[in-house]
This record gives structure tokens, sequence and C-alpha cells, in this order.
């Protein structure tokens, strides 16, 4: 198609482009009769032989409607492929045509609306105030870590009294959700670590001071995607009731002991407790600098401003969706059954999870900018070691790493996570030390 098209633009919310293109009056009649031709070659008329009836019966056979309709089939791909290319438009999704006239003899006028990726007003990550505090070890964090280690050398021993925090406690459960027993969730003589990390919050705040034989009840309220679909969500009460107490006695720690939990490195119980000391800063500095990643990309994407198509949000819904469904399957369940558990329909799921599924879009295109302004992008050579280091710290991707490398889909996926490192090393070398990026 010769590119004489009219072609005007105007720029619309969510990231879309609106056309309205005008097409020669001579292509609209070389298409009706290329279109006339096709149809009389294949018509099978009575009195003539397959496809040698006149075009004009064959017309007045059809009616225009008919073959308007074919014209438009014929003529819209091809016109907006065209029209596309004059812009340099590309498209994220198929675009929405409207055939305002079309009719031979006279120009032919389309209007289009085009989703295309939205253009990202990246904020200037130099000037980003960003406030993370750093963690502390404190010495309560070295004798809680102290005591961690040597419990799976304590000695548990039966006792007669309440029950206390740092306990073993041997209870019967019962949860009830809407006045219902739920047997799934109900337990006898379950032991359980009366410990923060080992029991829910709302359990160890009612358990201890509770003596053998005494029901003691907590609300607690599920998550959403909680395996049990008729807790999922929902306010539930947990009923317990304390049937035997353990007390924990850990050994001391001496340089016997430091020696043999630090398998030898370790002579002294000083030696060692610097040693612990050394391994919590070191956490604590690792989570600092998440922290602080976090709140640098949070503060970014606040700085930038990015419209999220509709049409980027409708895909990632849907693959968490699928996500969803896939995972459900491995537990034998299927989505609308979860669905009705949690009493919503697929239209409230997806009208709940939108506002979520839109910033975490918003947090890859204002990133995905972030890296083409620094023209941040792995080569391949970067990618295979990247590869090759990922797959000496997981036993499950050893044996896989040609295998890694040859996949174009296993190679973009540690080709995003590598740049994404990349990014996040860069923009904490950048915010807020006045340094500019490029671009």
């Amino acid at each position: 198609m010769p590119s004489n098209l009219s072609v005007k633009t105007e720029q619309l919310p969510k990231s879309q482009v609106g056309m309205t293109i005008e097409v020669p009056a001579d292509l609209v009649d070389a298409t009706y009769e290329k279109v006339l031709n096709r149809l009389a070659s294949r018509s099978k008329l009575e009195g003539f032989r397959p496809g040698r009836a006149p075009r004009a019966l064959v017309e007045a056979r059809l009616g225009p409607a008919v073959i308007r309709e074919e014209v438009v089939e014929a003529i819209v791909p091809e016109v907006m492929r065209q029209a596309l290319l004059d812009k340099s438009i590309a498209p994220i999704d198929d675009p929405n045509v409207e055939v305002v006239e079309l009719e031979r003899g006279r120009p032919a006028q389309l209007k289009a609306t085009v989703t295309v990726m939205p253009e990202v007003t990246l904020g200037d990550a130099a000037t980003l105030n960003v406030d993370t505090p750093s963690v502390e070890v404190t010495d309560e964090m070295l004798r809680r870590r102290l005591e961690d280690v040597r419990e799976p050398m304590a000695e548990i021993t039966p006792v007669e009294r309440e029950a206390r925090v740092g306990d073993v406690a041997v209870i019967d459960v019962e949860t009830e959700v809407d006045g219902s027993n739920v047997p799934s969730e109900s337990r006898s003589a379950m032991e359980v670590d009366l410990k923060e990390g080992s029991l829910l919050p709302e359990l160890l705040a009612v358990i201890p001071g509770a003596n053998v034989g005494e029901t003691r009840a907590a609300t607690v309220t599920f998550p959403d995607d909680y395996a049990e679909p008729r807790l999922a969500g929902k306010e539930a009460t947990i009923k317990v009731t304390l049937q035997g107490v353990k007390e924990k006695v850990l050994p001391d720690l001496d340089d016997e002991l430091a020696k043999q939990l630090s398998g030898g490195k370790q002579e002294t119980v000083e030696a060692y407790r610097s040693s612990v000391r050394e391994e919590l800063e070191e956490s604590a500095k690792a989570l600092s600098q998440m922290a602080r990643e976090q709140a640098v990309v949070k503060a970014l994407v606040e700085a930038s401003k990015v419209d999220v198509p509709d049409t980027l949000v409708e895909r990632e819904l849907a693959s968490h969706l699928d996500s969803l469904e896939r995972s459900l399957s491995r537990q034998g369940l299927r989505l609308d059954r979860y669905l009705e558990y949690l009493g919503k329909t697929p239209d409230m799921w997806i009208a709940e999870e939108r506002p979520e599924a839109e910033a975490r879009l918003k947090v890859d295109l204002v990133l995905d900018e972030f890296a083409k302004r620094n023209q941040i992008e792995p080569s391949d050579e970067e990618v295979d070691r990247f590869i090759e280091e990922q797959a000496s710290k997981d036993d499950e991707l050893k044996g896989r790493v040609d295998e890694l490398k040859r996949g174009p889909n296993s190679r973009r996926y540690f080709a995003s996570r590598l740049r994404r490192l990349r990014v996040l090393e860069r923009l904490g070398q950048i915010a807020g030390t006045g340094t500019p990026a490029q671009g």
C-alpha cells in the first residue's frame, strides 16, 4: 500500500493515541474492485458455471452491506498497518477502529484508538530525601540468638505449673468461623513452642498464664491467600485448651559448648559471642540495605509520573489470576470454588486487586526508564556469569547451567533479575547525593 494516507494523531489519557485517517478515493475504489473480483470468482449462481456469473449480478445478489463488510475487512488492516508505520507508533494491543465513512468514489475515514507504552517522567534520584534508620545489634538480640542456637540441645521436662513464655505447651485447638467448626484447623495434643515466631501472636498473647485444663480463646483474622478457603480473609475464633506444660532447660554456654557450636572455629565463649555478634551485624546491615532500597524505589516512584494503560493492568491481573489458579490446582482446589468461599465474584476479585497490580506496574515502568537513562543493560557475557553464580547457590540449578544459558525464557528471566539488581545498586549510589542521573 502506498504511503499516501492522511493521518492526524492526538494524545489521549491512559497512554492512548487517537488517530484520524483519511484513505484516498482511488485506494477505496481499488479495494472494492479487488473484493468484487474475488467474490465473483467464488460465486455459484444458478444458470452459471462457478465463478462465471456476471459481476453486476453477483453484486446485486450479495447486496451493498455484505460487500461493504468485505471491503472493511480487506482495507482496515492494511490502512492501520501503514498509518502506524507512517507515524512510528508501536501499539501494545490491537487498535480499536471505527469506520466513519466508506463508499465507492469517495475518500474513506477511519478513527482509531491505539494503546502504546506510557511515557515516564522520571523523578530526579539525586534529590530524593530518603531516611532509613540503621538496625543496631543490641545485647538483647545477642542473648536471644545465643538461646536459639542452644535450643535444640535443651532438656524438655514436664512441670506442674501455669504456662510461661519459652515453655512447650501441649494444647487442643478448635477453630470456628461464622459459628461453625473447621475440622481441618482443629488439633488434639499438639505441642507448640510459646515464643515469638512459633505461634500466632494472638495465641501467644492468651496462652501464657493458663493452667492445665483451662480453655482460652483468641480472635484471628486470616490472610486472603490462606490455604483453607473457609478461613481465607475471614475473622475466626481459635479456642485453646491447655493439656500440659513442659519446661525447656538450655545447656550452659561454656568454652566446650562454644567450640562445638562454632564447629571448632572458636575456642572460648567470648570469642564465640563476638563471632555471633558479627554475624548479627552483617544480617542487620543487609536488612538496612534492603530497607533503604525499598525506600529509594518508593521515593523515586512517587517523584515520577506515569499513566499506566489499562491494557497493561488487564494483562497483569490475568497473569496473577492464572498463577492463583495454578497454585490452587496444586492443592486440589478450583478457582471458582475458592472465590465462592471468599464470597467474591471474579469481577470483585479483579476490582480489589487492580490498585496493587497498577502499583506494581508503575514500579516496573519507572525502574525500566531509570535503566534506560543510565544505560543499564547487562551484556550476554554478564548474564552468563550471573546464571553460573546463581546456579552455584541453588542445588536444583547446578546441573542445568547450559540449559539455562540456551533457553530464551530463562535467559530473559536472569537478565531481568541482573538488570534490576544493577538498577537498585545505581539508585543507591545516586539517591540523595546531588549527583545527577545520566540522560
